[in-house]
């Protein structure tokens, strides 16, 4: 199954590791493929996915998986074809993910809540011509123009995984109800229903299976030009994070955990916690199609969670709901946070409740995702984004000289290296080479200083992504999109502090001339073209935006001058 990993000598933060934590984890030798049966085969009685009560055991998901494959197989796809995948949190998710990557094809995951424009983009990088799509959002794939259009779309009915009264109960005539279903499904022409798809023989027991350095995923990630990057994983990147995850979670137990689904599976923390992880594990997975801290509640009470993994507004909303309503929190033994800084107040807060610990933790999609964490241990330190994961390496170094180290205590940008780290972008060999350096060096784009004892602190980003609710913005994209509007001569975007330590986009406008600023109307217009949470929360006008002699609007300035008015 796995070949010890190199020996290396051992770094001074591996002190800091929670007693047991190995400085080393074996690295794998077969697919994610490999993973999943040797986890039907190890727990194929246990439960595997709740999902609003419904259960589905690993046996039966090994055998809908391979159904789905074989479908997909009968579609045209074969090894290296990519196929998309545009859902939230669902069973469903979790079977196409692997009925995909059995056939030594690519998955593709995107976030089902992006416009026509934002998909369109992506699929003109990768170019999948099959896509397994929320029945909710498919008109957006089926107004591609013809030069991206797809060949096939598989639609899905989130709804048809539910227990059986559910889904009755959602045919009910009531105002409130229409309002539920309306929200899960809707009806679609010229598609091919996912029950239709799995409505077949499973695959042959014999059909090639993927090798551990196949590509396994692309995950489309922002860059500062706004340009989609698809980040590509391989089996060996996404299987090897699992394997760091669950050595980090000492003390987890085979087959006993329940991990709650509250981050969408798109999202690389959620892919490789919930898609990942928990099949490693043999966990049960209790997924939940958004975070709804009344569901949470609500699984809360039958379900009893041992793994949390959010990002810092849900730990506060669940933990002031838990107060509120009484429900215990305390079975959860491992709660990281991650994608934003988390608050003192929060992890107070989170504590006091469940009476475990909350770590913070890092990552980026280039790293599978997740490259340093804070120990589950009193020698955790709070305000720190923690220490490098086993088996990964890291420098600080001079970001306008990356081959030169910084001296200790310095700022500098943070590199990493480790098993995790991605192959390079989706047919773009320029970008790769920018973040990708000789020895297999990551460039994180964070400006970090290191401690003594090798805890990590973030202190700025070189990259000028905004990060909202843990989701990353790209500034160039959202300017793009302003300056189309016939009032807008030209637009700064930038993210300013929030109370609950993440940012808001706040956009600055240069307006033509003897235009009035009309904020509420210009919101609409990035509504009907961006992600909400892309679309500025604030617009102010100016008379104009600090350039560079090059003619480069300077966003620090923006920024800095934006700070200094609130």
């Amino acid at each position: 199954m796995s070949a010890a990993a190199e020996s290396v000598s051992e770094p001074l933060w591996v002190k800091n590791y929670q007693s047991g934590v190995p400085a080393q984890i074996d690295l794998p030798t077969e697919s994610l493929t490999a993973m999943m049966e040797d986890a039907v085969d190890r727990f194929g009685s246990k439960v595997a996915l709740e999902f609003f009560g419904a259960e589905t055991t690993y046996k039966e998901l090994g055998d809908r998986i391979n159904r789905a494959a074989e479908g997909l197989r009968r579609l045209g796809v074969r090894k290296g074809h990519r196929v998309a995948v545009i859902l939230p949190n669902c069973p469903q998710y979790l079977i196409a993910f692997y009925a995909v990557l059995r056939l030594g094809a690519v998955v593709v995951g995107h976030n089902p809540l992006y416009t026509e424009r934002e998909l369109r983009h992506q699929f003109e990088n990768h170019g999948a011509k099959v896509a397994i799509v929320w029945d909710k959002v498919v008109e957006k794939v089926q107004d591609f123009p013809d030069d991206v259009a797809v060949d096939t779309i598989v639609a899905v009915n989130i709804t048809k995984a539910m227990p059986r009264l559910k889904r009755m109960a959602l045919t009910l005539p009531l105002p409130s109800v229409r309002r539920t279903r309306q929200g899960l499904t809707a009806k679609t022409e010229n598609t091919l229903a996912w029950e239709e798809l799995l409505d077949t023989a499973p695959l042959a027991k014999d059909h090639p299976r993927p090798k551990v350095t196949d590509l396994a995923a692309l995950q489309y990630t922002s860059g500062t030009t706004g340009v989609p990057k698809g980040v590509m994983l391989t089996h060996f990147n996404l299987r090897s994070n699992a394997l760091q995850g669950k050595a980090w979670m000492h003390g987890a137990q085979e087959g006993k955990e329940v991990i709650y689904g509250v981050l969408p599976m798109f999202h690389a923390f959620g892919l490789t916690l919930y898609l990942t992880f928990s099949v490693l594990t043999g966990s049960r997975l209790v997924l939940f199609p958004k975070f709804d801290v009344d569901l949470v509640m609500t699984a809360a009470k039958k379900s009893k969670p041992t793994v949390f993994c959010a990002v810092p507004p849900i730990y506060e909303k669940t933990a002031l709901e838990s107060k509120k309503r009484g429900v215990d929190l305390s079975t959860i033994r491992y709660a990281i946070s991650g994608a934003m800084t988390l608050p003192a107040a929060t992890v107070q807060l989170w504590e006091e409740v469940s009476g475990g610990l909350l770590v913070e933790g890092y990552g980026l999609t280039e790293s599978s995702p997740v490259a340093l964490g804070n120990p589950f241990a009193p020698s955790r330190r709070n305000g720190t984004i923690g220490v490098p994961f086993p088996s990964t390496e890291m420098r600080v170094v001079d970001p306008e000289a990356p081959e030169n180290d910084v001296d200790p205590g310095t700022p500098g940008e943070l590199l990493i290296r480790g098993p995790q780290v991605f192959a390079g972008y989706w047919n773009n060999p320029e970008g790769s080479a920018e973040v990708l350096l000789d020895g297999g060096w990551l460039r994180t784009g964070d400006i970090v200083t290191v401690d003594e004892d090798g805890f990590v602190k973030v202190v700025d980003r070189r990259k000028e992504l905004i990060i909202t609710g843990g989701f990353n913005v790209s500034p160039t994209e959202v300017e793009e999109v302003l300056r189309t509007h016939q009032l807008i001569l030209d637009a700064a975007v930038v993210g300013l502090p929030r109370a609950d330590g993440g940012e808001q986009v706040v956009a600055a406008v240069v307006l033509q001339e003897g235009a009035e600023l009309d904020e509420a109307a210009l919101r609409a217009y990035c509504r009907e073209r961006l992600t909400p949470y892309k679309v500025p929360r604030k617009i102010l006008a100016i008379e104009e935006l600090p350039k560079s002699m090059l003619g480069k609007v300077l966003r620090r300035q923006v920024r800095d001058s934006l700070l200094k008015d609130a």
